[in-house]
């Protein structure tokens, strides 16, 4: 298939971990673009993976989702919104710098990246939208409560957005993982908070959900076999939104 004829899928926060797997899933069939801080380390991913293109952006900032829409300058078919923060800490240490960079980056980057790209999926009446939210957003995370309300609205905003364009032939879904085997988890940077066997010992199924599961359950949405699933909150957890 040519490049003129591959639908184009933007995929944020994609240099690394859940964003990077599903680039890297989605890369032999679409125009994939990628987003994130380090423009050194996305133009070596371009090349590593051969994706088409990549915009150097920090979401958590004022009108930044206007700023990559003008820097692709590229109609979007599908958008997976990814790009995100995760804060440990009880609320009343939080600061309201924080409080600000997180809702702007977790949740209100997303919807705004969804207003200026739903323009061309109406046009061509059709489009893929999937929000990567948490199932700290499904249950709520104790101090974590920052994290739990951004992607808890997600839920909200994806739900009313599958209703508002359901007759343009466009999805929108949600995808709340659990723990997930990245690099959060692998490098220490939970510091003594809690342990990776710790974290284990919670989840019913023993075991960290993959980045790979959660890209290979992103092209299953964005096929024509999933194109009546839409408003849909899908828990990726390994049995953790069930209980312990």
């Amino acid at each position: 298939m040519s490049i003129m004829n591959k639908k184009n899928i933007l995929i944020t926060g994609s240099s690394r971990g859940i964003g990077l797997s599903i680039a890297k899933r989605f890369k032999a069939d679409y125009n994939v673009f990628i987003t994130g801080r380090c423009g050194e380390k996305l133009e070596k991913l371009c090349k590593q993976y051969d994706f088409s293109g990549y915009a150097t952006i920090d979401l958590s900032k004022e009108n930044a989702a206007e700023e990559l829409f003008n820097k692709l300058n590229k109609e979007i078919d599908i958008l997976i919104n990814n790009a995100g923060n995760y804060i440990y800490s009880p609320v009343e240490k939080l600061s309201h710098s924080e409080i600000i960079n997180s809702i702007n980056l977790n949740t209100l980057s997303h919807f705004e990246l969804i207003k200026y790209y739903v323009t061309g999926m109406k046009k061509n009446n059709w489009g893929r939208i999937i929000n990567i939210g948490s199932i700290s957003g499904v249950m709520g995370e104790a101090n974590a409560s920052l994290y739990s309300l951004t992607k808890a609205a997600l839920i909200g905003m994806t739900k009313a957005l599958a209703l508002e364009l359901a007759q343009n032939n466009i999805t929108v879904n949600i995808i709340n993982p659990g723990w997930v085997d990245t690099e959060l988890i692998n490098n220490d940077s939970l510091g003594e908070d809690f342990s990776k066997a710790e974290i284990l010992e919670t989840i019913p199924q023993r075991r960290f959900v993959t980045p790979e599961e959660i890209a290979a359950l992103c092209e299953f949405l964005v096929s024509d076999s999933a194109k009546t699933i839409t408003g849909q909150s899908i828990n990726v957890c390994a049995g953790l939104s069930v209980g312990y």
